[in-house]
């Protein structure tokens, strides 16, 4: 206990250094969803659609190839005439990923059990050096 006391000032530095240390690894485990290069493969392989959430002016300005242009307030209206097997991986694009992973629970409710979010969203997409293309 004694050296406790004594060195109160070094046990604070040590806690403090390890609790830096693991922030990256605890923020790469909030993140959820595929990522950029597993989108790739879920697109290739698996016959994945991608939807992607943005306005439509965000969709024009530049999106995945393949994507299907389903804006936010219009996806629990539009996704099941869009996407009608219910059993293909289903991939939601934003921005940034933050919004697409609260739409994943939305197109879950509607009976996409394979739907997931693309963590990052489009910008982690163009990060990874992927195609975007504008309409």
């Amino acid at each position: 206990m004694k050296f406790i006391i004594d060195n109160w000032m070094l046990i604070a530095i040590a806690i403090a250094s390890g609790s830096m240390l693991l922030w990256p690894v605890l923020q790469g485990a909030a993140v959820s969803g595929v990522s950029p290069d597993g989108a790739v493969r879920l697109m290739n392989h698996e016959k994945a659609v991608v939807i992607d959430i943005r306005e439509s002016s965000e969709f024009a300005a530049g999106h995945i190839g393949a994507a299907k242009s389903v804006p936010l307030a219009d996806l629990e209206a539009k996704l099941g005439g869009t996407v009608k097997n219910k059993n293909l991986p289903l991939i939601l694009v934003c921005q940034s990923g933050t919004t697409s992973a609260r739409a994943v629970s939305l197109a879950k409710k509607l009976g996409y059990e394979q739907a997931q979010s693309l963590a990052g969203g489009l910008a982690a997409w163009k990060t990874a050096s992927l195609p975007v293309e504008k309409s």
